[in-house]
This record gives structure tokens, sequence and C-alpha cells, in this order.
């Protein structure tokens, strides 16, 4: 095996220095969990690998000044587990953050890496997409920020260009009444991959839906945002006419394949079933039930 040169920086711009000047030969790691298993595989045989563990900024969960989130792109899932707000104020994402692997690898794994990894199956993006999460990203030209689903550009592929490097979350302050939740679908009863996964996030006022969003995976080459079953939850009260018309715009919105997990049809039905389950979750949430 060729050798592989191993960095850890302690700031940013070393960081990125370093893994510009590798070009296509530098690997990120920040938690390993999908490095290491593509490295072992032969999917992936990188010349430098650069460790994003040891940035301050890349492990950080703080709460901003207008009451959202700023989260680390290398957090651990068990990190933001432990977070006393966190889990309160977005139960929806930390469920789905704590679906990435088992609990060892929880005290590794990160959102920023499962997002970067490209997979349609990612469990934490659907729910970041529905919270309205932006990253920071870093590169040779400096700062710019994505919304989550801007970046995924197709399996094992993102939007970030040559040299950038992905820093941070940043999650929006809830208004009054709001409530979120992830649920997923997966042949086992863990430790599996999706075959659809959903995130729905909504504000309730006087039992009318006033905003919502809905992030969808495992059904398409990329994670997506479906507008048009927010748009059918609003200005509702939830009720099952505006339920189903939200289901049926996750069905359209489908563009599944067939696989050894689940058939195209068996997909397309399920992303309807979740987005009631999931938006009946996240109204209670809203409600304080």
């Amino acid at each position: 095996m060729a050798d592989i040169r191993y960095l850890a920086p302690h700031t940013l711009d070393e960081a990125v220095g370093a893994f510009a000047a590798a070009g296509s030969a530098a690997r990120i790691l920040a938690g390993g969990t999908d490095l290491l298993v593509q490295m072992r595989s032969g999917i992936v045989k990188p010349g430098v690998i650069v460790d994003i563990k040891k940035i301050a900024e890349m492990t950080a969960i703080e709460e901003t000044a207008d009451g959202g989130f700023r989260i680390g792109a290398a957090t651990s899932g068990m990190a933001l587990h432990d977070h006393p707000r966190f889990g309160k104020v977005w139960p929806g994402v930390l469920e789905a953050v704590n679906l990435i692997g088992s609990k060892q690898v929880q005290g590794r794994a990160s959102a920023g890496g499962n997002l970067c990894n490209g997979s349609p199956a990612g469990d934490s993006v659907p729910a970041m997409i529905a919270a309205g999460a932006v990253v920071t990203i870093q590169g040779p030209n400096g700062r710019r920020e994505l919304k989550v689903e801007e970046v995924p550009a197709g399996p094992g592929r993102t939007n970030l260009k040559p040299g950038e490097i992905l820093v941070s979350f940043k999650l929006p302050p809830r208004p009054p009444g709001s409530g979120d939740a992830y649920l997923r679908m997966i042949p086992r009863t863990e430790m599996d991959i999706a075959v659809v996964g959903l995130g729905v996030s909504l504000t309730l006022k006087d039992g009318v839906c006033t905003a919502a969003r809905v992030g969808l995976g495992a059904v398409a080459p990329t994670p997506l945002l479906v507008e048009a079953a927010a748009k059918a939850l609003v200005g509702s009260k939830l009720d099952a006419a505006a339920l189903e018309k939200a289901a049926e715009a996750c069905r359209a919105a489908c563009r599944p394949i067939d696989d050894k997990r689940g058939t195209i049809a068996y997909r397309i039905k399920t992303a309807g079933v979740l987005l009631k389950r999931t938006a009946a979750i996240a109204a209670k949430r809203a409600t304080g039930k």
C-alpha cells in the first residue's frame, strides 16, 4: 500500500491550505466512519488525510444571539446528544443525526461527514433540509454559504469546489409553536440504510400551520426539499385532506431506483406514509405535547 500522509492542523486556514495543495489526492477526516470503510474496501486511496477534529470551530456547538444554533461540521452525534439544549429545540434533527450508525459510531460520526459523503440516503440530510439549515464552506477563495439542499450533486458527489471544506451548519431560531421530526423506513430494526427518510419542520398558531418545510431522502439521486408538500400543509389545520395532498406531493417528487432494500413502488408509497406520520409527530411537539 502506498504511503499516506496524515495531517492534523489546528486552524482552518492550515487545513484548507493543506487540502487544496494536495488536490484530488486529499481526503478530509471528520469522524472517519465513511472514509476508513471506503479505504479498507479500496474505493478510495488517498495520498493525504487532513484530520479536522482538532480545529475548535469544527466541533463547537453554540447558540447564536438570535436564538439559532451553529454546529461545527465535525461535531459528533454523541456531542449533540449530550448538549443540554439542542435536542429540546431541534429534536427531529437530533433524531436523524443519532441514526448515523451504532452507539460506538456515534462518538465519531458527524452530520458534516454524512452530508459530504454524498449518499442519497444519509439520515441527517432530510432533517437538516427540513430545518432550513445553511452550511458555511471555506476554501482557497474564502468563505461562502449554501443551503443544505444545494450541497449534494448526486450519489457520492457534492457541489463543494476543489479545496473547500464544510465548516459548520447554521440552524435558524425557532418561532413559538414550532416542532420538527424525522422518520425513516429500514428493512431491519436498526443500523440499516434508509429505504425512505423524511423530515418535517413546522410552526402552528391557533392550530393552523403557518410555516413548514419537508425534506425527503433515499428516493432520488440527492435528498430533496419538497416545497409542494410544505405548501399543502401551510394554511391548514393538518387535517386529513391537507396531509393527503402533502403526501401526494412527496410521492410525486420521488425518482427512486429498485434495489435490494426496496422497489420503486414501495419507496413511492412509503414516502407518503412517512409524511403523514412525521408531520403528526412534529405537530405534537409544536403544541408541547
